[in-house]
This record gives structure tokens, sequence and C-alpha cells, in this order.
């Protein structure tokens, strides 16, 4: 495991850096992000900058780690931990993998439970499409599509204009918003169209 080089590289989709647990409802936003992601690691230890200021306490950051998987994150998570020396300093590795039972939910500051999603380096809330897709993407019975005129419209537009929102896609179909996202996480699903989701907005193309 060369520690070194994933700091050099920085934060990302799989990589975030705490100097320290401050919080357990943040820490659990960002394991559950992984989860419902492919898999992260978390380094404790260091900084957001990529210094490294090594644990003071490594039995406490367990604890508030571990009470975070499973006490803020619903369906529970198990952290995998390891002790890494990096210039003398101790890094808290923990690896959160890429789980089976998603969509898994955090809890915020507000007593409510919230699905996140890994965006580059952020944890960001889950749309409603996002929710579904993860929902039913561990369904063993998979998708069934049947390409009405709604599903040819869609994939025609996409030819041509190569990106489309929700709100594109309801005034293209002239229907209702949810009938609208019922169709677009069928495509997703089935592989037929990718989600971008980004700090902004959400869109879907071709694959």
């Amino acid at each position: 495991m060369n520690i070194k080089k994933q700091i050099f590289e920085g934060e990302g989709v799989s990589l975030d850096f705490k100097k320290t647990i401050t919080s357990c409802e943040k820490i659990a936003r960002t394991m559950v992000a992984f989860a419902n992601n492919k898999g992260g690691r978390l380094l404790i230890g260091v900084a957001d900058d990529g210094t490294i200021k090594g644990v003071k306490s490594e039995d406490e950051e367990r604890y508030m780690i571990t009470k975070a998987a499973h006490l803020y994150a619903k369906p529970a998570l198990e952290p995998v931990f390891e002790e890494v020396y990096v210039d003398d300093k101790l890094v808290l590795v923990v690896d959160t993998p890429q789980s089976t039972l998603k969509p898994h939910y955090a809890l915020a500051e507000d007593g409510k439970w919230w699905v996140y999603v890994r965006i580059k380096d952020k944890s960001m809330l889950a749309s409603k499409i996002v929710v579904d897709v993860l929902k039913r993407s561990t369904d063993s019975n998979g998708v069934l599509i049947e390409y009405s005129s709604n599903e040819k419209t869609l994939l025609q537009y996409l030819e041509s204009t190569q990106r489309i929102t929700v709100n594109e896609c309801s005034d293209l179909l002239k229907q209702g918003r949810r009938a609208s996202q019922r169709i677009l996480v069928n495509l997703v699903l089935s592989g037929v169209i990718c989600i971008h989701t980004t700090e902004k907005e959400e869109y879907y193309t071709a694959c």
C-alpha cells in the first residue's frame, strides 16, 4: 500500500482525508457515499491539503468511526482498519467496501436519514432517481424493458442532442416528472443510458 502516492494524488471519488474525526454524522456521510459507490478509503491523520499530521489517539478515532458506521449508517457498515506509519507518523487507514445492500442512508444533524453518493471529492445528497437506481441495482430479477414510443423518442433525441435532464425529458415526452423518472431509471438499469451527477445538475446520455 503506497499511502504517500495516494496522498500525493489527492482526494477523489474513492479517497478522503481527515485530520481528525470530529463528527459521527459527517464521517457516516462519507462512508455511506463510498458504500453506495464502488467503495472508498479514509486516511485519518492527513489534512485536506495532504499534510501528514498523524493520529493522536488511534483508539478514539476507531471508536468514532465504528460508532458512525454502526449507529449513523443504515444498513450498518463494517469498515476495515489498518495502521500505517508515514514519515514516523501514524495514519489510520479505513476502507469501506462497495456494498451489496444499497442504498445506505446516513443520519443527518436534522435527525433524518439521507442517501449520499460520491461526486469527485465530495459526498453529495442523492437525487430520487439515483436512490431508485441504487435500490433496484441489487435486485436479482433484472429489468424488463418494453420499448414504447416514449423510450424510442427519448433515445432518438439522445442520438442528436447527446444529453438530457429530467425536466427536458418531461417536456419532450409531454408527461409528468414521475413518469419520466421511471423511464430514465429503467434505461439506466438496463445499461442503455448513463446517469451523470455533478454538483450543479444531473443529466443523462446514451451509454
